[in-house]
Protein backbone atom coordinates (compact mmCIF):
# COMPACT_ATOMS: atom_id res chain seq x y z
CA UNK A 1 0.00 0.00 0.00
CA UNK A 2 2.49 2.57 -0.44
CA UNK A 3 2.00 3.54 -3.78
CA UNK A 4 2.34 6.40 -5.46
CA UNK A 5 -0.17 6.57 -7.45
CA UNK A 6 -0.11 7.20 -10.73
CA UNK A 7 -2.93 9.65 -11.12
CA UNK A 8 -1.89 10.87 -14.68
CA UNK A 9 -1.52 7.43 -15.78
CA UNK A 10 -4.95 6.04 -14.72
CA UNK A 11 -7.12 8.40 -15.65
CA UNK A 12 -5.55 8.60 -19.35
CA UNK A 13 -6.07 4.52 -18.91
CA UNK A 14 -9.55 5.47 -17.80
CA UNK A 15 -10.70 7.25 -20.99
CA UNK A 16 -8.84 5.07 -23.65
CA UNK A 17 -11.88 2.60 -22.02
CA UNK A 18 -14.28 4.43 -24.27
CA UNK A 19 -17.09 1.97 -26.02
CA UNK A 20 -16.98 1.62 -29.84
CA UNK A 21 -20.24 2.07 -31.63
CA UNK A 22 -23.77 1.75 -29.39
CA UNK A 23 -22.96 -0.29 -26.25
CA UNK A 24 -25.06 0.38 -22.99
CA UNK A 25 -24.32 2.96 -20.59
CA UNK A 26 -25.17 2.32 -16.94
CA UNK A 27 -23.81 4.20 -13.98
CA UNK A 28 -24.46 4.09 -10.18
CA UNK A 29 -23.77 6.58 -7.18
CA UNK A 30 -22.44 5.12 -4.00
CA UNK A 31 -21.85 7.26 -0.54
CA UNK A 32 -20.71 5.39 2.27
CA UNK A 33 -19.76 7.32 5.73
CA UNK A 34 -16.29 5.31 7.77
CA UNK A 35 -15.38 5.80 10.64
CA UNK A 36 -11.80 3.63 11.79
CA UNK A 37 -7.74 4.33 12.79
CA UNK A 38 -4.55 5.13 12.15
CA UNK A 39 -2.24 1.52 12.14
CA UNK A 40 0.86 2.13 13.77
CA UNK A 41 2.97 0.99 11.19
CA UNK A 42 6.27 2.78 12.14
CA UNK A 43 6.72 4.33 16.08
CA UNK A 44 7.89 7.15 14.83
CA UNK A 45 4.54 8.26 14.13
CA UNK A 46 3.10 7.21 17.63
CA UNK A 47 2.58 10.37 18.90
CA UNK A 48 0.00 11.23 16.27
CA UNK A 49 -2.60 8.68 17.13
CA UNK A 50 -4.87 10.48 19.50
CA UNK A 51 -7.92 10.09 17.85
CA UNK A 52 -9.85 7.79 15.41
CA UNK A 53 -10.19 9.49 11.99
CA UNK A 54 -13.84 9.61 9.92
CA UNK A 55 -15.12 10.81 6.91
CA UNK A 56 -17.43 9.69 3.58
CA UNK A 57 -16.08 8.32 0.31
CA UNK A 58 -18.33 9.17 -2.54
CA UNK A 59 -18.25 6.47 -5.91
CA UNK A 60 -18.64 7.70 -9.60
CA UNK A 61 -19.35 4.06 -11.45
CA UNK A 62 -19.62 2.57 -14.80
CA UNK A 63 -21.05 -0.73 -15.27
CA UNK A 64 -19.26 -2.94 -17.85
CA UNK A 65 -20.90 -5.89 -19.58
CA UNK A 66 -18.27 -7.17 -21.51
CA UNK A 67 -18.79 -5.47 -24.77
CA UNK A 68 -14.54 -5.19 -24.84
CA UNK A 69 -12.64 -8.54 -24.44
CA UNK A 70 -10.74 -6.97 -21.39
CA UNK A 71 -14.28 -6.70 -19.72
CA UNK A 72 -15.32 -10.16 -19.57
CA UNK A 73 -11.76 -11.37 -19.21
CA UNK A 74 -11.54 -9.73 -15.81
CA UNK A 75 -15.21 -10.58 -14.77
CA UNK A 76 -17.10 -7.41 -15.71
CA UNK A 77 -15.30 -4.67 -13.51
CA UNK A 78 -16.53 -1.29 -13.16
CA UNK A 79 -14.56 1.90 -13.90
CA UNK A 80 -15.42 5.09 -11.92
CA UNK A 81 -14.17 8.25 -9.79
CA UNK A 82 -14.22 8.05 -5.69
CA UNK A 83 -14.26 11.26 -3.86
CA UNK A 84 -12.78 11.17 0.21
CA UNK A 85 -12.85 13.38 2.76
CA UNK A 86 -10.96 12.20 5.73
CA UNK A 87 -11.10 14.41 9.24
CA UNK A 88 -7.83 12.60 11.02
CA UNK A 89 -9.67 14.06 14.26
CA UNK A 90 -6.11 15.56 15.25
CA UNK A 91 -4.88 19.15 14.14
CA UNK A 92 -0.97 17.85 14.02
CA UNK A 93 -2.56 15.99 11.50
CA UNK A 94 -5.40 18.56 9.87
CA UNK A 95 -7.50 17.00 6.94
CA UNK A 96 -7.85 15.28 3.45
CA UNK A 97 -9.33 15.79 0.40
CA UNK A 98 -9.22 13.49 -2.00
CA UNK A 99 -9.64 12.21 -5.63
CA UNK A 100 -9.22 8.83 -7.29
CA UNK A 101 -9.76 6.45 -9.85
CA UNK A 102 -10.85 3.35 -9.59
CA UNK A 103 -12.00 -0.07 -10.16
CA UNK A 104 -14.86 -2.94 -8.59
CA UNK A 105 -14.19 -6.08 -8.87
CA UNK A 106 -16.86 -8.86 -8.24
CA UNK A 107 -16.78 -11.82 -6.23
CA UNK A 108 -19.62 -14.29 -4.34
CA UNK A 109 -22.23 -14.20 -7.67
CA UNK A 110 -21.14 -10.18 -7.57
CA UNK A 111 -21.77 -10.25 -4.03
CA UNK A 112 -18.74 -8.96 -2.66
CA UNK A 113 -17.15 -6.20 -4.76
CA UNK A 114 -13.55 -5.35 -3.94
CA UNK A 115 -12.77 -1.54 -5.27
CA UNK A 116 -8.90 -0.37 -5.67
CA UNK A 117 -8.58 2.88 -6.39
CA UNK A 118 -5.05 5.70 -7.58
CA UNK A 119 -5.09 8.90 -6.48
CA UNK A 120 -3.94 12.48 -4.85
CA UNK A 121 -5.22 13.82 -2.06
CA UNK A 122 -4.79 17.33 -0.43
CA UNK A 123 -3.57 17.74 3.10
CA UNK A 124 -4.40 20.70 5.36
CA UNK A 125 -1.95 20.75 7.55
CA UNK A 126 1.53 19.34 6.71
CA UNK A 127 5.01 19.89 8.01
CA UNK A 128 6.07 22.94 8.72
CA UNK A 129 9.43 23.60 10.90
CA UNK A 130 7.71 26.24 13.11
CA UNK A 131 3.93 25.72 12.85
CA UNK A 132 3.33 22.52 12.68
CA UNK A 133 6.97 20.34 13.58
CA UNK A 134 5.11 17.49 15.10
CA UNK A 135 3.96 16.48 11.66
CA UNK A 136 6.54 14.25 10.80
CA UNK A 137 3.68 12.09 8.85
CA UNK A 138 3.44 14.47 5.61
CA UNK A 139 5.81 16.85 4.14
CA UNK A 140 3.62 18.38 1.56
CA UNK A 141 -0.01 19.28 0.76
CA UNK A 142 -0.04 16.99 -2.07
CA UNK A 143 0.03 13.65 -1.46
CA UNK A 144 -0.44 9.97 -3.26
CA UNK A 145 -3.04 8.57 -1.53
CA UNK A 146 -4.16 4.78 -2.09
CA UNK A 147 -7.90 3.50 -1.16
CA UNK A 148 -8.62 -0.06 -0.65
CA UNK A 149 -12.57 -1.48 -0.46
CA UNK A 150 -14.17 -4.70 0.81
CA UNK A 151 -17.88 -4.53 0.75
CA UNK A 152 -20.47 -6.49 0.96
CA UNK A 153 -22.35 -4.79 -1.92
CA UNK A 154 -26.44 -4.66 -3.19
CA UNK A 155 -27.37 -2.71 -5.61
CA UNK A 156 -30.91 -1.86 -6.69
CA UNK A 157 -32.78 -3.55 -3.73
CA UNK A 158 -35.76 -0.90 -4.36
CA UNK A 159 -36.50 1.88 -6.87
CA UNK A 160 -32.41 1.98 -7.69
CA UNK A 161 -31.36 1.74 -4.16
CA UNK A 162 -28.97 -0.54 -2.37
CA UNK A 163 -26.46 -0.62 0.19
CA UNK A 164 -23.16 -1.45 1.12
CA UNK A 165 -21.22 -2.33 4.05
CA UNK A 166 -17.57 -3.64 4.70
CA UNK A 167 -13.85 -1.95 5.44
CA UNK A 168 -11.47 0.18 3.69
CA UNK A 169 -8.15 0.97 3.84
CA UNK A 170 -6.45 4.49 2.82
CA UNK A 171 -3.21 5.44 2.31
CA UNK A 172 -1.39 8.66 2.46
CA UNK A 173 2.48 9.28 1.43
CA UNK A 174 4.55 11.96 -0.87
CA UNK A 175 6.67 9.03 -1.93
CA UNK A 176 9.82 11.40 -0.41
CA UNK A 177 9.24 13.64 -2.59
CA UNK A 178 9.66 16.41 0.27
CA UNK A 179 10.88 14.93 3.91
CA UNK A 180 9.52 14.12 5.71
CA UNK A 181 7.16 11.36 4.70
CA UNK A 182 6.03 8.56 7.30
CA UNK A 183 2.67 8.36 5.90
CA UNK A 184 -0.11 7.42 7.55
CA UNK A 185 -2.22 4.10 6.86
CA UNK A 186 -6.19 4.37 7.98
CA UNK A 187 -8.77 0.87 8.50
CA UNK A 188 -11.89 1.49 8.83
CA UNK A 189 -15.14 0.24 8.97
CA UNK A 190 -17.62 1.88 5.75
CA UNK A 191 -21.40 1.52 5.44
CA UNK A 192 -23.37 3.23 2.59
CA UNK A 193 -26.29 3.31 0.12
CA UNK A 194 -25.90 2.80 -3.44
CA UNK A 195 -28.17 4.64 -6.57
CA UNK A 196 -29.00 3.34 -10.19
CA UNK A 197 -29.13 6.76 -12.14
CA UNK A 198 -31.54 4.68 -14.10
CA UNK A 199 -33.84 3.63 -11.78
CA UNK A 200 -31.97 0.06 -11.65
CA UNK A 201 -32.58 -0.81 -15.34
CA UNK A 202 -30.76 -4.19 -16.37
CA UNK A 203 -28.56 -5.05 -19.29
CA UNK A 204 -26.97 -8.59 -19.63
CA UNK A 205 -23.71 -9.82 -19.76
CA UNK A 206 -22.15 -10.40 -22.52
CA UNK A 207 -20.78 -13.86 -22.77
CA UNK A 208 -16.62 -13.86 -23.44
CA UNK A 209 -15.89 -13.96 -26.81
CA UNK A 210 -13.29 -16.69 -28.13
CA UNK A 211 -10.17 -14.49 -28.68
CA UNK A 212 -7.08 -15.32 -30.86
CA UNK A 213 -3.88 -16.21 -28.33
CA UNK A 214 -1.19 -13.63 -28.44
CA UNK A 215 2.12 -15.46 -29.91
CA UNK A 216 5.52 -12.55 -29.72
CA UNK A 217 8.82 -13.20 -29.79
CA UNK A 218 10.64 -12.09 -27.44
CA UNK A 219 10.48 -8.06 -27.47
CA UNK A 220 12.89 -5.57 -25.90
CA UNK A 221 12.03 -2.43 -23.96
CA UNK A 222 13.90 0.96 -23.32
CA UNK A 223 12.82 3.28 -20.89
CA UNK A 224 13.70 6.91 -19.43
CA UNK A 225 12.26 7.73 -16.29
CA UNK A 226 13.02 10.95 -14.03
CA UNK A 227 11.21 12.92 -11.04
CA UNK A 228 12.27 14.77 -8.10
CA UNK A 229 12.95 13.91 -4.48
CA UNK A 230 14.59 14.01 -1.00
CA UNK A 231 16.51 12.37 1.46
CA UNK A 232 14.87 11.55 5.15
CA UNK A 233 17.13 14.63 6.08
CA UNK A 234 14.40 17.12 6.51
CA UNK A 235 15.43 20.53 4.38
CA UNK A 236 18.10 18.50 2.71
CA UNK A 237 16.92 19.86 -0.66
CA UNK A 238 15.08 18.19 -3.46
CA UNK A 239 16.53 17.01 -6.45
CA UNK A 240 16.20 15.57 -9.69
CA UNK A 241 17.00 11.80 -10.69
CA UNK A 242 16.43 10.21 -14.33
CA UNK A 243 17.05 6.04 -14.68
CA UNK A 244 17.76 4.43 -17.96
CA UNK A 245 16.18 0.73 -18.05
CA UNK A 246 15.97 -1.81 -20.82
CA UNK A 247 14.68 -5.06 -20.47
CA UNK A 248 13.43 -8.09 -22.42
CA UNK A 249 9.82 -9.51 -22.05
CA UNK A 250 7.93 -12.43 -23.11
CA UNK A 251 4.41 -12.94 -23.44
CA UNK A 252 2.62 -16.03 -21.73
CA UNK A 253 -0.44 -15.23 -23.48
CA UNK A 254 -3.29 -12.64 -24.02
CA UNK A 255 -2.92 -11.24 -20.35
CA UNK A 256 0.86 -11.03 -19.12
CA UNK A 257 4.58 -10.80 -19.76
CA UNK A 258 7.35 -11.91 -17.76
CA UNK A 259 10.51 -9.35 -18.00
CA UNK A 260 14.28 -9.28 -17.24
CA UNK A 261 16.30 -6.41 -17.58
CA UNK A 262 18.66 -3.80 -15.95
CA UNK A 263 18.48 -0.36 -14.42
CA UNK A 264 21.25 2.72 -13.98
CA UNK A 265 19.87 4.90 -11.41
CA UNK A 266 21.49 8.85 -11.69
CA UNK A 267 19.76 9.89 -8.07
CA UNK A 268 21.51 13.64 -7.47
CA UNK A 269 19.46 13.47 -3.74
CA UNK A 270 22.24 11.09 -3.30
CA UNK A 271 25.42 13.26 -3.91
CA UNK A 272 23.62 15.88 -0.51
CA UNK A 273 23.00 12.63 1.46
CA UNK A 274 26.71 11.73 0.99
CA UNK A 275 28.63 15.05 1.51
CA UNK A 276 26.59 15.59 4.51
CA UNK A 277 26.94 12.07 6.05
CA UNK A 278 30.80 12.33 5.05
CA UNK A 279 30.84 16.13 6.98
CA UNK A 280 28.81 15.65 9.86
CA UNK A 281 28.64 12.01 10.80
CA UNK A 282 32.66 11.09 10.43
CA UNK A 283 31.89 8.00 12.70
CA UNK A 284 29.51 6.67 8.97
CA UNK A 285 32.98 6.63 7.80
CA UNK A 286 31.53 7.73 4.59
CA UNK A 287 34.11 9.40 1.70
CA UNK A 288 33.32 12.25 0.57
CA UNK A 289 34.02 11.49 -3.28
CA UNK A 290 32.03 8.28 -3.11
CA UNK A 291 30.06 7.15 -6.59
CA UNK A 292 26.20 8.37 -6.03
CA UNK A 293 25.23 5.98 -9.20
CA UNK A 294 23.78 2.77 -8.46
CA UNK A 295 23.09 -0.28 -10.92
CA UNK A 296 20.25 -3.11 -10.57
CA UNK A 297 19.20 -6.08 -12.29
CA UNK A 298 15.71 -7.22 -12.08
CA UNK A 299 13.02 -9.63 -12.94
CA UNK A 300 9.46 -8.47 -13.34
CA UNK A 301 5.76 -9.45 -14.50
CA UNK A 302 3.51 -7.29 -16.69
CA UNK A 303 -0.15 -7.73 -16.23
CA UNK A 304 -2.43 -6.13 -19.55
CA UNK A 305 -5.54 -4.66 -19.26
CA UNK A 306 -6.36 -3.19 -22.83
CA UNK A 307 -4.49 -0.17 -23.50
CA UNK A 308 -3.20 -0.12 -19.91
CA UNK A 309 -1.00 -2.54 -17.62
CA UNK A 310 0.22 -3.13 -14.52
CA UNK A 311 4.09 -3.71 -13.95
CA UNK A 312 5.84 -5.22 -10.36
CA UNK A 313 9.78 -5.86 -10.60
CA UNK A 314 11.99 -6.59 -8.00
CA UNK A 315 15.67 -5.85 -8.33
CA UNK A 316 19.34 -6.43 -6.96
CA UNK A 317 21.75 -3.36 -7.03
CA UNK A 318 25.35 -5.14 -8.55
CA UNK A 319 26.81 -2.14 -8.42
CA UNK A 320 26.58 -0.63 -5.16
CA UNK A 321 29.08 2.05 -3.88
CA UNK A 322 27.17 3.77 -1.32
CA UNK A 323 24.41 1.77 1.66
CA UNK A 324 21.14 3.43 1.06
CA UNK A 325 18.09 1.68 2.11
CA UNK A 326 19.63 -2.10 1.19
CA UNK A 327 20.56 -3.64 -1.79
CA UNK A 328 17.03 -5.43 -3.08
CA UNK A 329 14.60 -2.88 -4.37
CA UNK A 330 11.28 -2.85 -6.22
CA UNK A 331 8.98 -1.68 -8.52
CA UNK A 332 5.12 -1.27 -9.24
CA UNK A 333 2.83 1.09 -11.26
CA UNK A 334 1.16 1.25 -14.44
CA UNK A 335 1.67 1.61 -17.83
CA UNK A 336 -0.14 3.05 -21.18
CA UNK A 337 0.24 2.07 -24.44
CA UNK A 338 -0.03 4.42 -27.04
CA UNK A 339 0.29 2.24 -30.35
CA UNK A 340 1.73 -0.71 -30.43
CA UNK A 341 5.26 0.45 -29.61
CA UNK A 342 5.05 3.49 -27.27
CA UNK A 343 4.51 3.72 -23.74
CA UNK A 344 4.02 5.93 -20.62
CA UNK A 345 4.75 5.03 -17.12
CA UNK A 346 4.00 6.26 -13.64
CA UNK A 347 5.81 3.64 -11.23
CA UNK A 348 6.55 3.77 -7.46
CA UNK A 349 10.46 2.73 -6.36
CA UNK A 350 10.72 1.55 -2.85
CA UNK A 351 13.05 -0.62 -0.81
CA UNK A 352 10.28 -2.74 0.89
CA UNK A 353 8.24 -0.50 2.91
CA UNK A 354 10.09 2.44 2.55
CA UNK A 355 9.62 4.26 -0.84
CA UNK A 356 12.58 5.84 -2.96
CA UNK A 357 10.59 7.88 -5.07
CA UNK A 358 7.63 8.23 -7.82
CA UNK A 359 9.08 7.86 -11.12
CA UNK A 360 7.90 9.40 -14.48
CA UNK A 361 8.19 7.40 -17.81
CA UNK A 362 8.83 6.96 -21.82
CA UNK A 363 9.45 4.09 -23.26
CA UNK A 364 8.96 1.77 -26.28
CA UNK A 365 8.51 -1.49 -27.01
CA UNK A 366 10.18 -3.25 -30.08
Amino acid sequence: MRHLLFLVIVFCGYFGFSQKGETPKKYVLDASQFYGSILLHNPDISHLITAHPGGIILGFNRKRFGHEDWEASLGYPDTGFSFVYQDMNNPTLGKHFGLYAHYNFYFLRRNLQFRIGQGVAYNTNPYDKAANFRNNAYGSHLLSSTMVMFNYHKENLLAGLGFKAGISLIHYSNANFKAPNTSTNTMALNFGLTYDLDGGETFEFQEPRPQEKIVEPIRYNFVLRGGVNESDVINSGQYGFWILSAYADKRLGNKSALQLGTDVFFSNFLKELIRFQSTSFPEMDVAPDTDFKRVGVFVGHELFINKMSVVAQLGYYVYYPFDFEGQVYNRVGLKRYFGDKLFGAVTLKSHGAKAEAVEFGIGIRL
